[in-house]
């Protein structure tokens, strides 16, 4: 049963008569996802220390958003999340994610770095997975100037950023040089192919449907053909193995909840360590929803304990 909570926003949104995503140009659909997150996300949390800065890559700049926890020390070397908004890899920005990178860093007494990485159509893919790739590194080499413990270096995102986080701890893996604590994927989406039973289920009717993923889709991968390439859909990578400990969350009424639970499915086989929690009463996108949700608080605890626990350091 859907939470009522989340009957009540749906029923809210469908009220106010807000045209769907895939219903707006990209400039407006970035514009209405970016104002709309006052509605139902909480107040942002103060924190002990926020700078922007800009990490160089491949294909350009790329602006990041450092967090350091309250009561951290100005001299502490911190662990760090770097972190990858979601938005089907057109939308959202440093912005839009901003109140959980607090939460997150609060929480999980460690420091977040937000990327906020080139998005479809201008830059297709796989422009956002070099960008994340680059960024990460970028951390890891920049890491003491900033206070961080490139020793304990988490990922984890959203949606597409839990995509990208995926993508980013197999590149790590097979690079061989950047070595990542832990992944923490919050509904990510897996596959691009969107053959789950989950995409036919909940397609409709619970705020990402099926032609709003047609939407993004079409906006980040130009060829079709590239479904398969696996830093598309990193449920399709062959060799799982020797991957990061990951916390893999879902909802119940989210169409990318069973390509979630394939990929941690896929990890536990390959011999990983990995923890599967399904909201069942949730819709996609509710971790972000705190305002109005109490299990995205629920969901958003959970995630920094885990955190946490990951980047421990003895003593």
């Amino acid at each position: 049963m859907l939470h009522p909570e989340v009957r009540a926003l749906l029923d809210f949104i469908e009220q106010s008569g807000l045209p769907p995503t895939h219903e707006l140009s990209v400039e407006d659909a970035r514009a209405s996802y970016r104002d709309r997150r006052h509605a139902t996300q909480p107040p942002p949390p103060e924190v002990g220390h926020l700078e922007n800065l800009q990490a160089s890559g491949t294909n350009g700049p790329i602006p990041l958003r450092l967090y350091r926890p309250v009561g951290a020390s100005d001299t502490a070397l911190l662990p760090v999340l770097v972190y990858f908004h979601g938005g089907g890899w057109v939308i959202g920005d440093l912005d839009t994610h901003d109140t959980l990178c607090r939460e997150l860093a609060n929480l999980a007494d460690c420091a977040v770095v937000a990327v906020d990485y080139r998005l479809g159509p201008e830059h297709p893919f796989p422009e956002a997975v070099t960008d994340c790739i680059d960024a990460t590194l970028w951390v890891r080499d920049h890491a003491r100037e900033l206070g961080l413990d490139a020793s304990h270096l988490a990922v984890g995102g959203d949606s597409a950023g839990g995509n990208l986080a995926a993508v980013v701890s197999i590149d790590a893996r097979d690079r061989g040089d950047l070595p990542i604590a832990f992944q923490l994927l919050i509904y990510p989406a897996t596959d691009q192919h969107g053959t789950a039973p989950s995409h036919a289920e909940n397609g409709q009717g619970y705020l990402l449907t099926r032609d709003t993923m047609r939407y993004f889709l079409d906006r980040y991968i130009a060829d079709p053909s590239d479904y398969g390439d696996w830093r598309a859909s990193p449920l399709l990578h062959p060799d799982l193995s020797k991957l990061p400990p990951a916390l893999v969350i879902t909802a119940g009424f989210d169409p990318l909840r069973d390509e979630g639970a394939a990929y941690a499915k896929r990890l536990t086989a390959a011999g990983n360590r990995s923890s599967y929690v399904n909201f069942p009463r949730q819709i996609h996108g509710f971790v972000t929803m705190g305002k109005v949700l109490d299990e995205a608080n629920t969901a958003v605890a959970l995630c920094a304990a885990e955190l946490r626990r990951a980047l421990k350091r003895a003593p």
